[in-house]
């Protein structure tokens, strides 16, 4: 019997939740791996859009301060309105955040809109093609498809290498990643035809 996305997302929140605990360091240990991502990109990023976490997803913070370390600019999503794409913000660790629409962590409003070329996703599963399993709202799915259908930046999802599953059940409106950061090592999907 093939596992439901409702049913994946049930069982990985709770293996999540368990690594959370199980590897406090696993945020500081994928961004010693950041070498490895940029040096497989063919281009030189200049803006990268992470992520304020919930829960138990992994804390990009020490990937943040490594990419601003290396001279990116950073950047933090916004959700300005219901069942559209995210607004990326410019951002710098240490600013003032404040609950965005759905609730998230967020710059202001009034914060410099920006055009990311490297985006770090949150997720909840993941498999080795770069099918991702995120929390349900879509806002990311919309997202990639409007950038991906103007603009070529990058999609990572930075996670623990525990939350690899053997296959993501996909729909048509499901955006795939170009690879994987996690306490590990970087991984790029692997293309299938």
């Amino acid at each position: 019997m093939t596992e439901t996305k409702a049913e994946l997302r049930i069982r990985m929140r709770a293996e999540r939740k368990r690594l959370k605990l199980a590897l406090p360091d696993a945020g500081r240990d994928a961004a010693s791996h950041v070498h490895a991502l940029l040096s497989s990109l063919t281009f030189q990023v200049r803006t990268a859009a992470l992520y304020a976490p919930l829960g138990s997803e992994i804390d990009p913070g020490p990937l943040a301060a490594e990419l601003k370390r290396r001279g990116l600019r950073l950047a933090l999503p916004r959700v300005d309105a219901e069942g559209q794409p995210l607004v990326f913000h410019a951002w710098s660790p240490g600013d003032v955040l404040a609950p965005d629409l759905q609730g998230c962590q967020a710059p202001s409003p009034d914060a410099e809109v920006v055009e990311p070329d490297l985006f770090v996703l949150p997720l909840v599963a993941f498999d080795r093609t770069g099918g991702r399993l995120g929390q349900g709202g879509g806002y990311y799915d919309r997202t990639l498809a409007a950038l991906r259908g103007h603009s070529r930046p990058v999609f990572v999802g930075l996670a623990f290498a525990g939350q690899e599953v053997p296959r993501i059940p996909s729909d048509p409106h499901d955006q795939k990643l170009d690879g994987i950061l996690t306490e590990r090592g970087y991984m790029p999907a692997r293309k299938v035809s």
